[in-house]
């Protein structure tokens, strides 16, 4: 065979080739599920994190929940008032009933207002404006024996998986604002004193 009939004969063959592979590709079965498992692992994998991130949130909401109830009892009772307590000691105590789960030196907030009336405690002001929380508007003032409380903790939980866009972040920075809350009449834990 000359040189010119061989040139001929490979370009044929070049252009053969590529639908012999693909001929090949399409009849092939092996690695047919690592192909399936591939297409079906990502969507798969994304909805589980979701589901565990969700979860997350809801249990980390429910351990803040409890701890304002536990913490607020403190100011109810007259407590954290016989003992001086500052915003910084009140805060110790919310700490020690959520260490482990928050990064409590820098993510927790307590908030604590006296209203005149339940009626006028039912509409607090936010400390969210633009999708950023507002530390300025955090306040601590326990009353004295009688006085209407509520009582409030913010944690900025961080939100690691979006799907699409459709997410639990409710704060810039893809955080979400966990808040708890106790409203309460303080008890009439000492004789002097009033609102």
């Amino acid at each position: 065979m000359d040189a010119a009939a061989r040139r001929k004969f490979a370009v044929r063959l070049a252009r053969l080739l590529p639908a012999r592979l693909a001929r090949r590709f399409v009849r092939e079965e092996n690695g047919a599920a690592a192909v399936e498992f591939a297409l079906v692992a990502v969507p798969f994998l994304a909805l589980t994190f979701a589901i565990l991130e969700t979860a997350l949130v809801f249990f980390a909401g429910q351990t803040l929940e409890t701890a304002v109830t536990d913490a607020s009892r403190l100011i109810m009772t007259g407590q954290a008032q016989t003992a001086n307590y500052t915003q910084a000691d009140f805060k110790t105590q919310v700490c020690n009933r959520i260490a482990g789960l928050f990064d409590c030196a820098g993510g927790v907030y307590v908030d604590v207002k006296q209203y005149s009336s339940f009626a006028a405690a039912a509409s607090p002001t936010s400390p969210v404006a633009n999708g950023t929380f507002d530390t300025s508007k955090v306040t601590y003032v326990p009353g004295g024996p009688g006085c209407i409380e509520v009582v409030t903790l913010y944690y900025q939980w961080p939100i690691y998986v979006s799907l699409l866009g459709n997410n639990l972040s409710n704060l810039n920075g893809s955080k979400r604002l966990l808040v708890a809350t106790a409203v309460f009449r303080n008890e009439p834990y000492s004789t002097t004193g009033t609102c």
